[in-house]
């Protein structure tokens, strides 16, 4: 699968613990990434800084569903659902 053009779900739903140029302890589940833009493009798209953990994320029907808003919410279950706390899995 493609990725959709402006969709921008992985740059918002998933945490990232790695750092990301501008954002040197990564961010948080839900929170946008400092270089997503207004229309939901990557901004490192391409370029040797992006995080790896970016770089290996393959869109797929799976995780991506059907639509944008979709997306989000199968994204942000999955973070949810592996999330760890103080130690221990939820």
């Amino acid at each position: 699968m493609q990725c959709r053009s402006g969709c921008g779900a992985c740059c918002i739903a998933p945490s990232i613990s790695s750092p990301i140029p501008g954002m040197p302890y990564g961010k948080a589940a839900g929170e946008r990434c400092l270089h997503l833009s207004v229309e939901h493009l990557c901004g490192l798209f391409g370029k040797p800084e992006r995080p790896a953990v970016c770089l290996e994320f393959e869109a797929d029907p799976e995780v991506c569903g059907d639509s944008r808003d979709q997306a989000i919410r199968l994204l942000g279950w999955l973070e949810q659902a592996t999330a760890v706390t103080q130690g221990r899995f939820r």
